[in-house]
C-alpha cells in the first residue's frame, strides 16, 4: 500500500467516508490531510463526548446562521443518524443553533442604551412594570437562568423578548436532549471562529456545569468548534486542483 493509500485508509476510518473533497487534498497535500485527520481523530480518542453526541455538536458548528456550511450539515446529520440520533433530536440542535440571531439584541440594544443616555433621552434603567416583570420571571422559569445581558433588552423592546422568550424556550419545553447537551451546542456556536460571542459562551459554559457537563466534555465540544477552519480548505482544493490541471493543460498546448 502505497503512502497516499495508507493515509487515505486511516483518515477514511476517522471521518466515516471520504468523498471528492477529502481525495483532492490528499492529492494536492497527503502530509496536509494526514494532520487533518490526527487533529479529527483527537476527540474521537478521548470520547468524553459520545459519537452521537459528538456530530450533533458537529452540526451545531456547520448549521449556526454565521456559518452555514451545508456539506458539513448534510454529512454530521447523516452521521448522527447511524450513531442513533433521532430527528427530534437532529431539529433540537438546528432551534437551538437558530438563538445566535439574538445576539444583535444583546450587543446592540445596550450600546443604543448608552448613546440616549448620552443624547440626554433616558436617565438610566427604569423600574420593571407588572408585564416586564412577568416576561423576565418567564424566562428565568423556561430557560433556567437570567443574566444581566437582558436588562435593557426587557427594559426598551418588551414584546419582542416576550416573541424571543417564546422562541427560544420551545426545545426547553419538549426537546429530548438534556440540557447540558443543549448548552454544549450554544457553547459550539459561541465559540466557533465564525462568532466568537464571549459573553454567550462563558454563561453557557457556566450553565453546563450547572447541569453536570464535565471539564473533559467542554473541552472536547470546542475542540470540535476549532475544526471548522477545514470547511475552507474542503472547499478550495477541488477548484485549486481543477485550475492547477487547466493550467497544465495550457501550458502544454503552448509548447507545441
Amino acid at each position: 500500500m502505497s503512502e497516499k493509500e495508507t493515509i487515505r485508509a486511516e483518515a477514511e476510518e476517522i471521518l466515516g467516508e471520504w468523498n471528492g473533497k477529502f481525495q483532492a487534498v490528499l492529492d494536492l497535500d497527503p502530509a496536509f490531510m494526514d494532520a487533518y485527520a490526527k487533529l479529527e481523530a483527537v476527540p474521537h480518542r478521548k470520547g468524553a463526548l459520545d459519537e452521537k453526541i459528538q456530530h450533533l455538536i458537529r452540526l451545531a458548528v456547520a448549521a449556526n446562521a454565521t456559518h452555514l456550511y451545508v456539506p458539513a450539515i448534510r454529512r454530521h446529520v447523516r452521521r448522527a443518524f447511524q450513531a442513533g440520533a433521532t430527528p427530534a433530536e437532529v431539529m433540537e440542535v438546528l432551534e437551538c443553533a437558530a438563538t445566535l440571531g439574538i445576539h444583535a439584541m444583546n450587543i446592540g440594544v445596550p450600546i443604543l442604551a448608552e448613546v440616549l443616555e448620552e443624547a440626554g433621552l433616558r436617565s438610566g434603567p427604569r423600574e420593571l412594570d407588572a408585564y416586564q416583570q412577568r416576561l423576565k420571571e418567564d424566562f428565568t422559569r423556561n430557560r433556567g437562568y437570567w443574566h444581566a445581558f437582558w436588562d435593557e433588552i426587557l427594559e426598551l423592546a418588551p414584546e419582542f423578548f416576550e416573541a424571543y422568550t417564546d422562541f427560544s424556550s420551545v426545545p426547553w419545553k419538549s426537546g429530548p436532549l438534556e440540557p447540558k447537551v443543549k448548552e454544549f451546542v450554544y457553547i459550539a456556536f459561541d465559540t466557533a471562529a465564525t462568532h466568537l460571542y464571549t459573553s454567550g459562551l462563558r454563561l453557557h459554559l457556566q450553565n453546563a456545569v450547572r447541569y453536570g457537563a464535565t471539564e473533559g466534555e467542554l473541552v472536547e465540544v470546542m475542540e470540535i468548534a476549532a475544526t471548522l477552519g477545514i470547511h475552507g480548505v474542503l472547499e478550495a482544493a477541488p477548484i485549486l486542483a481543477e485550475e492547477s490541471r487547466s493550467r497544465a493543460t495550457a501550458e502544454r498546448s503552448a509548447e507545441r
